[in-house]
């Protein structure tokens, strides 16, 4: 399967490891976007508050509570998945 794709006119590139190539610059990037996650969940009170209340952070969730809520990933490795808005109101 190619690994690049274009999606709403912006070229993707989904290569699991890409950030091991370039490990510092990787570290930055993701420590400057989940230290905001990070101090959010904190004052939310913890991270199901705050996925209740962040729909964008909720589409980014593989696995809720052992549960596999990607519908995608469970139908390229043949897996049974849930919607995680149902999975949310459940817990």
């Amino acid at each position: 399967q190619n690994p690049s794709y274009v999606k709403h006119g912006v070229i993707h590139y989904s290569v699991p490891n890409l950030p091991s190539r370039v490990p510092r610059t990787a570290s930055i990037a993701l420590s400057n976007i989940l230290l905001p996650i990070l101090l959010k969940t904190g004052r939310r009170g913890g991270i199901s508050a705050l996925l209740k209340e962040d729909k964008g952070l909720r589409q980014g969730v593989y696995l809720l509570n052992g549960i596999l809520t990607h519908a995608q990933i469970g139908k390229l490795y043949d897996l049974p998945s849930s919607d995680i808005d149902l999975l949310m109101a459940a817990f």
